[in-house]
């Protein structure tokens, strides 16, 4: 079954992205493969607000996108697939699909929404010695506790660490 990894960027106190949506504190590390973590998926899966900060960029990586969205005009936004109802039932199709993993990117509410169904195996943290001070949490409040399992961490010049965790299902 193809696994849903949750990964994104995020400050030492908690935000992926600043009060305003900016993100431009995160570090352009060359010491990242992007192709090899590119290569990993084949598809990107991404809340409206992630998808309109990178509209204009076209899908990372040209990895096909979906985009959850109750608000989105599919015709106004061809090119991706827009889910307007039901994502967790569609992410639980998706995932039976042969194929790579899927890439949940940014997005703190589709993140939570998926997580509370039990549908996030692994959530991949680069953490950035930045303190935002406010911001985009990484987790918007749930009240579902998720226990991780340390999967790896990497370590860039930067200062920017890797932190990869498994989510430990219940029963897991």
């Amino acid at each position: 079954m193809r696994r849903i990894v949750y990964s994104v960027a995020a400050s030492l106190d908690g935000y992926i992205a600043g009060p305003g949506g900016e993100f431009d504190w995160i570090p352009d590390e060359p010491a990242i493969d992007w192709q090899a973590f590119m290569g990993r998926f084949d598809a990107v899966l991404m809340g409206r607000r992630t998808y309109e900060v990178v509209r204009a960029q076209g899908p990372p990586g040209g990895l096909p996108a979906v985009v959850f969205s109750r608000t989105l005009d599919p015709e106004e936004n061809p090119g991706v697939t827009v889910v307007e109802a039901d994502a967790a039932g569609y992410v639980r199709t998706l995932r039976t699909e042969p194929g790579k993993d899927l890439w949940l990117m940014g997005g703190g509410l589709l993140f939570r929404s998926l997580l509370e169904a039990g549908l996030v195996d692994a959530v991949e943290v680069g953490l950035v010695p930045v303190l935002l001070g406010r911001g985009l949490p990484l987790l918007p409040e749930t009240a579902t506790r998720t226990r991780l399992r340390l999967a790896g961490v990497q370590r860039y010049p930067s200062g920017l660490l890797l932190l990869g965790y498994d989510v430990r299902h219940e029963g897991g």
